[in-house]
């Protein structure tokens, strides 16, 4: 007996996603992807590595060339280019995602990247690391703290949560950075 609510992530999906969802699910199971949304965590490795960088920019100034290496990857790039053992079967997962989670998945990464350049311009309209310590202390402060939500909120899509992010909350985070 399945708890109440167990298939709230099938809601809004039509007959075709809801069996291109359990078809995919059965194929995913026993991997590290969530059979609920066919989407897998280790995707969100490639975030949480520039908001280390950026949470340490305070202290070490100089790994400011290493966020400016970092680059936006989509969810197949990234995946495919890991040591994520069960990569070929992610990706391949990933065209069957449903659009009530790709979507808002999506457009979350396309925020959080957002965020990632919004604190690099500001640090280089500020004239770099060095020149305010207090600045670089808030706003790297401030887009550590920005990019840890999003990162949430893509995680809780992840796992079948259908989270859509206002415009309140897209302009809340911008205006901290």
């Amino acid at each position: 007996m399945q708890p109440a609510g167990a298939e709230a992530h099938l809601d809004g999906l039509s007959a075709a996603e809801i069996a291109g969802l359990q078809e995919w699910g059965a194929r995913v199971a026993g991997a590290n992807i969530s059979a609920r949304t066919l989407l897998a965590t280790d995707y969100l490795n490639h975030f949480n590595e520039i908001v280390m960088l950026v949470e340490m920019l305070p202290d070490m100034p100089d790994m400011l060339e290493e966020c400016r290496l970092w680059e936006p990857k989509s969810y197949p790039q990234f995946v495919g280019e890991s040591t994520f053992s069960d990569r070929d079967l992610a990706v391949a997962a990933y065209e069957h995602v449903p659009a009530k989670f790709r979507l808002p998945f999506e457009d979350t990464i396309a925020h959080f990247e957002g965020i990632v350049a919004r604190i690099l311009a500001t640090l280089d309209a500020a004239g770099g690391v060095e020149a305010d310590p207090e600045l670089l202390q808030v706003k790297c402060g401030a887009a550590v703290a920005a990019m840890q939500d999003l990162i949430g909120v893509a995680n809780s899509i992840i796992h079948g949560e259908v989270r859509v992010l206002s415009q309140g909350e897209i302009d809340d985070y911008l205006a901290m950075v």
